[in-house]
């Protein structure tokens, strides 16, 4: 059974940092491309920031684009999302997703490719 787990959210003021994590279970880690979607309260998801498999080709959204970072470490199997210099627009329930990708620069910015789905992880940040 396939697992992505979320931690590392919490409440921050604005202009403060976090970094989440998300660790997969149940899968082939270096065969997935993983993405970080967020979801604020009565509005629709939105992209993040997404990785391939290898880890050497990424992208982020505009709105997050020099403040943001995602990462990943296939020896140790988790995807960072590191969150710098973060306002109040920013909160959000933050949610992991993987996708099946065999070319090794593959990834996607589109919800509906994702196979997997974490139960997402809580950030707030306060003005």
């Amino acid at each position: 059974q396939v697992q992505l787990v979320e931690s590392g959210g919490g409440l921050v003021q604005a202009g403060g940092s976090l970094r989440l994590s998300c660790a997969a279970s149940g899968l082939t880690f270096t065969s997935y491309a993983m993405g970080w979607f967020r979801q604020a309260p009565g509005k629709e998801r939105e992209f993040v920031a997404a990785i391939s498999w290898r880890g050497d080709t990424t992208d982020d959204a505009d709105s997050v684009k020099g403040r943001f970072t995602i990462s990943r470490d296939n020896a140790k199997n988790p995807v960072l999302l590191q969150m710098n210099s973060l306002k109040p627009e920013d909160t959000a329930d933050y949610h992991c997703a993987a996708i099946l990708a065999t070319p090794y620069d593959y990834y996607t910015t589109k919800a509906g490719e994702y196979d997997y789905w974490g139960q997402g992880t809580q950030v707030t940040v306060s003005s």
